[in-house]
């Protein structure tokens, strides 16, 4: 065994109530040498395999020390050991780690064994020295020799405890579990970690694994196996084992021989390792990432608005395509009913050739840009009596030709006159608000731009903060502002601003401001600079958060505004 040097620390710093002489119960009288080596001020140090388990012969000293402390020391209660006081396992702590040096984290792991052993011990009386003897109440009125250091009432009240009705149903509940074990190992008092302590010294270089140990566990001194259940289970783990030598089965994670043999493990279970080894610690897994609820409220919320923007994105394509085809509805009704007023003023006229001209010719055709061919100015003309006369018949011809054109001048002027008055026929006027299908807010503030804004030539006037897009600003909004909204006119920036500010608002009384940030419609617009020094406005306002943040930034795909969200990554 190793020993530490002896020195200042192995010196007791405070007073212990547990003694190590002159007991003659069980375990006392067998520990000499710890006694011994605590009055020399030498402490074993205990050894830990891979896995941190005690190995080696200090170890096996340590169990047995803590083993004697426990059975002398804590009082025989039908108590669990949480009840126990604090200060009895503070006791046994100190008194293990003035004989043994423990390491990093002994403390928990020597208060663990004290509770097993205490537990075991009183197993131990209650299956041999009371329920045997349940009919002989003179056997159960003192006890056992073995243990006397058991005082008398401590003993009464336990053997009460024992025989009560509480106690025989708990019994033959364990009783019941204890009968479902198929596998029963023949370890003894040394346990996995001994077994696999005197396997390495018995088979050095090879590696072993648990399914080595779970068969060798269950084996006699004669390496022999009696139950039939548990030789047919070896026998399977030997054929695992030479397949896997040979490479014709591989084994993966916890998928090892023995989880192959035996079946998968019950959550937080191992089998062949002995207590305290988890699998994750076993196998090597990696630890599970703990999400906190901000997190998974970001990823939540993240998917939400990419599920929104895409519904938002079809939306305003299927406006568009809406609007589109209204619009041609509207410039074919324009062009019948310019064709039709044109058939009233020119006699025996055809519709069908203008449509050529109509698609070929100047919006001006009198500017100096236009061209107008003869050729194509005559095709719309007809024979008349006036046109058979030589050279006169020319002079009409130019004149007729003159006046045509200044005709269709005059109609192509009338007509984007009717065209104003329609567009302005389907925009709802502030004094209309009583007819608009809008809720009632809107309708009010509508009011309020007949009644008061437009009379006195007034604005409206706003501070946007700098927690919203990065900086303080004002802005302001003019009274065409809201009657272009309310009449779901096409909107400005300032109108979304406005609107960014809003729902900013909405999301501080939710406390979600630190999720979602916002990106100020006039830095993107098209009249702020060029693509260059917006997009270093933009990357600016990036840059000036933590990296967690969801953006909101407006664009404009065509007809309506959409807000797009995008995903700051520093690195």
């Amino acid at each position: 065994m190793k020993f530490a040097s002896s020195s200042a620390e192995t010196e007791p710093t405070s007073q212990t109530t547990i003694s190590d002489d002159s007991k003659t119960g069980r375990g006392m009288s067998t520990m000499p040498r710890v006694v011994k080596r605590k009055l020399q001020k030498l402490r074993p140090i205990v050894e830990y395999n891979k896995m941190g388990k005690g190995i080696g012969q200090a170890h096996s000293e340590m169990q047995s020390y803590i083993g004697v402390l426990a059975r002398s020391r804590v009082p025989l209660v039908d108590k669990k050991w949480s009840q126990i006081p604090k200060d009895i396992k503070e006791q046994i702590w100190e008194a293990v780690d003035m004989a043994f040096v423990v390491g990093q984290g002994g403390k928990n792991s020597v208060l663990s064994y004290a509770a097993k052993k205490w537990k075991d011990f009183k197993s131990t009386l209650t299956r041999h020295y009371i329920l045997p003897y349940t009919n002989d109440k003179e056997k159960l009125s003192q006890p056992p020799e073995t243990y006397k250091f058991i005082e008398k009432a401590q003993w009464d009240a336990f053997v009460a405890s024992r025989l009560s009705k509480d106690f025989e149903s708990v019994h033959s509940q364990h009783a019941q579990i204890r009968e479902k074990l198929e596998y029963n190992h023949r370890l003894s008092r040394k346990g996995y970690d001994g077994l696999e302590d005197q396997l390495e010294e018995t088979m050095p270089g090879v590696e072993i694994d648990r399914s080595t140990l779970w068969k060798r566990a269950r084996q006699d001194k004669h390496g022999n196996i009696s139950d039939p259940k548990v030789a047919e289970k070896a026998k399977l783990i030997d054929e695992l084992q030479k397949q896997v030598s040979e490479g014709k089965v591989s084994v993966y994670g916890s998928n090892d021989v023995l989880t192959m043999a035996l079946g998968p493990e019950h959550p937080g279970r191992m089998r062949g390792v002995g207590s305290g080894i988890s699998p994750r610690q076993y196998f090597n897994l990696p630890k599970p990432q703990r999400v906190s609820f901000d997190d998974r409220l970001k990823d939540s919320l993240r998917v939400l608005l990419q599920e929104e923007t895409k519904k938002m994105e079809a939306k305003a394509r299927e406006v568009a395509l809406r609007m589109e085809a209204r619009t041609k509805q509207l410039v074919e009704a324009e062009r019948e009913h310019f064709l039709s007023q044109l058939s009233q003023l020119i006699p025996n006229f055809d519709p069908s050739m203008l449509k050529p001209r109509i698609s070929q010719s100047p919006k001006n055709p009198m500017s100096d840009k236009a061209s107008c061919s003869g050729g194509d100015v005559r095709s719309l003309h007809f024979e008349d009596d006036t046109a058979k006369n030589g050279k006169h018949q020319e002079d009409e011809e130019k004149e007729e030709e003159k006046k045509d054109e200044e005709k269709e001048e005059e109609k192509q002027e009338e007509k984007e006159k009717e065209d104003e008055e329609k567009h302005d026929d389907n925009v709802i006027e502030v004094g209309d608000y009583s007819n608009m299908e809008a809720p009632s807010s809107l309708k009010t503030l509508c009011r309020y731009v007949e009644t008061t804004l437009v009379p006195e030539e007034n604005i409206l006037q706003f501070t946007i903060d700098k927690e919203v897009f990065g900086r303080e600003r004002d802005t302001f909004l003019l009274p065409e502002d809201i009657t272009q909204f309310a009449g779901m006119e096409e909107i400005g920036a300032t109108v979304v601003a406005v609107y960014m500010r809003n729902l900013h608002d909405v999301l501080k009384q939710a406390n979600m401001c630190s999720m979602v940030d916002f990106i100020d419609p006039a830095t993107v617009s098209a009249n702020s600079g060029t693509i260059a020094d917006r997009s270093r406005l933009v990357a600016g306002r990036l840059q000036k958060t933590d990296g967690e943040q969801i953006f909101m930034m407006p664009y404009n795909p065509g007809l309506v505004f959409l807000i797009g969200f995008c995903f700051y990554d520093f690195q």
